[in-house]
């Protein structure tokens, strides 16, 4: 073999062994990923985190929530109160999601689990950027995959399965902090509502006479018999000496009667109060007392499903209800039925935070809680009674008389 040979076959086999390493340090590479955070830095600055948005099917971001001063807010909601429990859920699964394993990165195959370019119509997946004090953080999160998703970081073309699972919304509505309103029954004093249509009329809380309690007499107590005096001794004639006279007894005065325990008075309790409806038509009458007064559910616990700026919902045909509360203060709420969807405003001059949450903005509530709200009048009234059927003329039968039998013929 020629020195030529021999040079030509220790390189074929450096070439080789070259290949075998690089193919190993790869593999081994591959398999280093399992567990590590597929946003490594992040959970470090989860604190410092300004910013969270949501681009899908557009590179303008369909949900923004974003700090205002101390304040979580959605930008697209004309910056309304965000969830922060649901903002927070999100900031650390992403933090805690870790890579099982790689998977393509040919891109086409990326929308086949959802990891193509989110910001292109259609886009299965969405990205999440996030804005902190290090930077950004940018993450595709495509299709859900056992117990987690299918993800690729912005700018890389490998794609991973991530666990635990992403779950987010990229509708603004979502995001909101969607409690509103907590007015607790007791503390309402009186309802008034006019509304669109059909008469007005006003609930008031009215206080009921307590009933009143009889004192019952003590009965006395029984008097103890005296015992009777023992005679007095006399001294005998003729006796040399005359005894002193005994001395008589002394009666045994009965024990003094103890007169029983003055009877505790129960602690003042609140006055029982019912109400009443004023604005009751000629020839009818109002309902029990019970259906009367608004359940707890009336204007208690009231969420909101979405938000929007007064300017952008039509209040031209408002129905009013004001309630008066026990503290003087005042709340009136506006409402609008809009399509299929029921809108309302909440004027609370007295509470200077709700104000601030509630000024110039319209809220959507549930249909049924609307109803709830404004109810009309005539369901507060006792039903009329149903018309009475009309007699039938003399001289005919009613319809479907039962015919008499047919004698049975004598034997």
């Amino acid at each position: 073999m020629s020195r030529q040979q021999l040079i030509a076959l220790a390189v074929a086999a450096l070439l080789a062994l070259s290949a075998a390493l690089y193919f190993s340090t790869q593999r081994n590479a591959a398999r280093e990923v399992h567990g590590v955070p597929i946003l490594p830095s992040l959970s470090s600055e989860l604190n410092t985190v300004t910013s969270l948005s949501v681009l899908k099917g557009s590179p303008t971001p369909s949900v923004t929530v974003h700090k205002q001063g101390e304040q979580w807010t959605v930008a697209e909601r004309a910056n309304y109160p965000a969830d922060v429990p649901k903002l927070r859920k999100l900031l650390l699964s992403l933090s805690d999601a870790k890579i099982l394993e790689e998977k393509t990165a040919n891109p086409a195959n990326y929308s086949i689990i959802g990891v193509e370019d989110p910001t292109k119509p259609g886009a299965t997946g969405a990205q999440i950027e996030l804005i902190g004090k290090e930077g950004k953080h940018d993450l595709i999160v495509g299709k859900p995959v056992e117990q987690g998703n299918f993800v690729r970081r912005v700018g890389e073309k490998s794609s991973y399965i991530v666990e635990p699972g992403i779950s987010f919304e990229a509708e603004p509505r979502y995001w909101i902090d969607t409690h509103l309103l907590d007015i607790s029954a007791d503390k309402i004093q009186s309802i008034q509502l006019k509304p669109e249509t059909g008469p007005a009329y006003t609930l008031r809380r009215v206080s009921e006479p307590a009933p009143a309690t009889a004192t019952q007499p003590q009965p006395a107590a029984p008097a103890t018999p005296a015992t009777p005096a023992t005679p007095e001794k006399v001294a005998t004639p003729g006796s040399s000496t005359a005894p002193a006279a005994a001395a008589a007894p002394t009666a045994t005065a009965p024990p003094a009667a103890t007169a029983p325990p003055a009877a505790t008075a129960p602690p003042a309790a609140t006055a029982p109060s019912k109400f009443v409806l004023e604005g009751v038509p000629s020839g009818r009458q109002a309902a029990d007392s019970n259906v009367l007064a608004p359940s707890s559910s009336t204007f208690g616990n009231l969420d909101d499903d979405d938000v929007a700026p007064v300017g952008d919902i039509d209040f031209s045909k408002p129905s009013t209800v004001t309630l008066a509360l026990a503290d003087g203060s005042v709340i009136t709420l506006t409402g609008a039925a809009v399509g299929e969807k029921r809108w309302i405003q909440v004027a609370a001059p007295k509470d200077a935070s709700l104000s601030a949450k509630t000024s110039g903005r319209a809220f959507e509530i549930a249909n049924y809680r609307y109803d709830q709200i404004f109810k009309p009048l005539e369901q507060l009234l006792v039903p009329r009674p149903a018309p009475s059927a009309k007699p039938a003329p003399l001289g005919t039968s009613p319809p479907h008389s039962a015919k008499k039998p047919a004698a049975a013929p004598k034997p």
